[in-house]
C-alpha cells in the first residue's frame, strides 16, 4: 500500500469494504480533496450515508440495490457483474440522506465528489446512458458514460466505467489531466476502482485474475506507480501521467473512473503524452475488438 495504491481490504471502514475521499472516510490520503468512493457487500441490514455536502451516484457492480434518498424510495435493475453489460444508477444530487438495500451478497459502488450546487436526484436507466467503444484492435475498450456531463446533470464529478478485454491495452496512450488550460487541459482527480476476471474460455482452476496500471510524473511532483492490481484494488491518481491500464492476455479487466477537480467547468479535457500520442493515429486502420461490448448490449453504441 502507498498513498496512491491500496489493494483490497487495505481502504475498508466497516461496514464499507472500501471507504477512500467521502466526507466521513477515516482514511486520511494527504492532498486528497476532490473525489470519493465507498464499496458495499449488503446483508440483511441496509447501510445509510447521512445528508452531506456532496453528490453521489450509486452504482450496482452485483445484483439489484433498492435505494431511499431523503424518503424517496427507487429500484435499481443490477446486472450479475460487471461483465455483463450496464446498470442502472441512481444520482442522488447534495445534502440528501441514501439507504440502500438488497439480497444478500449484493454489492454496490457509492461515487461521490464535495459539491454545493443542487441537481435534481435522477435515476439513469441502463438503456439511457451513452455507451461508447473507443479506440481499435488492441487499443479497444468499452466506456459506459453514465455519468459524464453529456448524460447527466451534476455539479463537480465524472463517472464513468471502462471495459477491457483480455490483451488489450486502455487509458492509452498515457495521458494527464492534471492542470487547468483553458479549452485545453482541467485539472481533475481521478480514482480507479479495479475488477478483473479470468475469461470465459480459461481452463477450470484459473483463478488469479490480474491486470496492471500505471502512473507516473508529467513536472515536478513525484510519482512513480506500476501496480498490480485485482478485484476490488484502487489507485488514486492526484496528478501525472496515468496509463496504460493493461488486460493481460486471459483476463478481462473493468475499472469505474470517478473524476473531479476545483476548477470552473466540469469537462474532462486531457493531453497525451507526447513521446506515445501518435498511437492514437492507427486506431483508423484497425477495426473496433469484436468482444466488445461485454454482455452483446449494444444500445447507443458507436
Amino acid at each position: 500500500m502507498t498513498d496512491w495504491f491500496y489493494p483490497a481490504g487495505t481502504a475498508a471502514q466497516a461496514p464499507w469494504d472500501l471507504s477512500i475521499g467521502g466526507h466521513d472516510s477515516r482514511l486520511d490520503v494527504p492532498g486528497w480533496e476532490h473525489t470519493g468512493l465507498r464499496t458495499v457487500t449488503l446483508g440483511s441490514e441496509p447501510v445509510t450515508l447521512e445528508a452531506a455536502a456532496e453528490e453521489r451516484i450509486v452504482i450496482p457492480l452485483e445484483g439489484d440495490v433498492a435505494a431511499v434518498v431523503a424518503g424517496e424510495s427507487y429500484e435499481l435493475d443490477g446486472r450479475e457483474s460487471v461483465f455483463h453489460g450496464p446498470t442502472d444508477v441512481l444520482y442522488t444530487g447534495v445534502q440528501k440522506s441514501l439507504e440502500l438495500r438488497g439480497e444478500h451478497g449484493t454489492r454496490v459502488a457509492v461515487a461521490s465528489a464535495p459539491a454545493s450546487q443542487e441537481y435534481p436526484t435522477r435515476l439513469v436507466r441502463r438503456d439511457e446512458a451513452p455507451l461508447e467503444l473507443r479506440g481499435a484492435g488492441n487499443c479497444s475498450r468499452e466506456v459506459r458514460n453514465f455519468g459524464t456531463p453529456a448524460a447527466l446533470e451534476a455539479d463537480r464529478f465524472i463517472v464513468c466505467e471502462v471495459l477491457t478485454p483480455a490483451g488489450n491495452w486502455s487509458s492509452y496512450p498515457p495521458h494527464k489531466h492534471d492542470e487547468e488550460k483553458e479549452g485545453q487541459e482541467t485539472r481533475l482527480e481521478e480514482i480507479y476502482y479495479f475488477e478483473t476476471r479470468v475469461t470465459p474460455d480459461a481452463p477450470a482452476g484459473a483463478t488469479d485474475a490480474i491486470g496492471y496500471q500505471r502512473v507516473y510524473a508529467s513536472d515536478e511532483r513525484p510519482i512513480d506507480v506500476n501496480a498490480e492490481v485485482r478485484t476490488g484494488d484502487v489507485v488514486l491518481v492526484p496528478y501525472g501521467w496515468h496509463g496504460p491500464a493493461m488486460a493481460p492476455p486471459g483476463y478481462d479487466m473493468y475499472y469505474l473512473n470517478v473524476m473531479a477537480g476545483p476548477g470552473p467547468v466540469r469537462e474532462w479535457l486531457i493531453s497525451d503524452d507526447p513521446h506515445h500520442g501518435w498511437v492514437r493515429q492507427q486506431w483508423a486502420e484497425a477495426d473496433v475488438d469484436p468482444r466488445l461490448p461485454f454482455g452483446g448490449w449494444s444500445h447507443s453504441a458507436s
